[in-house]
């Protein structure tokens, strides 16, 4: 094994009010798993992120999450029929291709964080470690 082998990467996704964070991502689909000293670990299949009660002005908004799914209709669906839009006063936009070969749509959180949730609409790009082997 190489030195530098790596387990997981997971980012600390800011909070302003961290309740209503709470609600929205398990709402969103995804669960949490723990909370405790001031974070809370939420995943959905193989992906993860921390969240933190943490309010510096225009950080919230100029922070964007990336999500890859297999079926992003699926998720769209899900986030329209929970009525996250209207539930918790955040934009949700159409899902629409994209020139660099991906379908997407963008919503944001309460704290105003950007999710990018898509799939790819090409073959899948290898992971640069999986491509070297």
């Amino acid at each position: 094994m190489s030195a530098l082998a790596t387990v997981e990467i997971k980012a600390f996704v800011p909070a302003r009010d961290f309740a209503l964070a709470i609600r929205f991502y398990q709402d969103l689909g995804f669960t949490k798993a723990s909370e405790g000293h001031g974070v809370a670990y939420f995943y959905c299949g193989d992906c993860s992120f921390l969240l933190q009660p943490f309010e510096q002005p225009g950080f919230a908004e100029n922070f964007v999450m990336h999500l890859l799914v297999p079926d992003v209709q699926a998720w769209w669906q899900h986030v329209a029929q929970a009525d996250i839009a209207g539930r918790y006063q955040v934009p949700v936009g159409a899902v629409k291709d994209q020139p660099w070969g991906m379908r997407e749509f963008v919503l944001h959180d309460p704290s105003g964080v950007m999710w990018r949730i898509a799939q790819n609409l090409g073959p899948p790009v290898a992971h640069a470690a999986n491509a070297a082997s």
